[in-house]
């Protein structure tokens, strides 16, 4: 079975219709046939997308830090729940067990989970779809900061090979199904 790896928000004071797409995603891996991996959590989007996926009967893997275990944080219902030390090796766990990533909108944590994948993909030494879901345009001024560390000559165009944006959880699955491994550039590295 394959596994796909979200990045999301764990906040719950959130606009209701990021839950709603949050779980609807959820569905879709359901749908899929794949398993959900995840951060473990119960609040926010990990909350809904968790209970999306197991409510159309699909499998959950949480990857949990012991300190949000303690909170009472994690999600009983979760199918596996791996608990482990550090925030470190929470994502090293979740990249090991997934075969493609989807980042839905959230905060710092979410964004350093995106970037961290992204730069493995860079770096040629992670080659799994990765999928940014622009709920409402939630990513346009990253999209755009991309743009601009390309234009600035910070890293080459063969970074926007490294991922997929879809605007709704529909394009999500046909991104990865399509996506098709795009090395970088041989000479990133040098200076000119």
């Amino acid at each position: 079975m394959k596994s796909l790896c979200v990045y999301c928000a764990s906040s719950d004071r959130l606009d209701p219709k990021y839950a709603a797409v949050a779980e609807a995603a959820g569905r879709a891996i359901a749908a899929q046939g794949w398993a959900l991996v995840y951060g473990g959590g119960k609040t926010g989007l990990m909350g809904a997308v968790a209970r999306g996926t197991k409510a159309a009967g699909g499998k959950v893997i949480g990857v949990i830090p012991e300190f949000m275990k303690a909170r009472e944080l994690e999600f009983t219902e979760a199918d596996e729940l791996v608990s482990v030390i550090t925030m470190r090796e929470r994502k090293t766990l979740m990249e090991t067990r997934a075969d493609a990533f989807l980042a839905l909108p959230g905060g710092w944590g979410t964004l350093e989970e995106l970037l961290e994948i992204l730069t493995l993909a860079h770096l040629e030494t992670l080659h799994k779809p990765i999928v940014i879901l622009n709920q409402d345009g939630y990513y346009d001024d990253l999209l755009r900061l991309f743009d601009r560390i390309v234009e600035e000559r910070f890293m080459h165009a063969t970074i926007r090979g490294k991922y997929a944006v879809a605007r709704t959880v529909e394009e999500v699955f046909p991104l990865i199904e399509r996506w098709q491994h795009q090395p970088g550039d041989a000479k990133w590295y040098q200076t000119r």
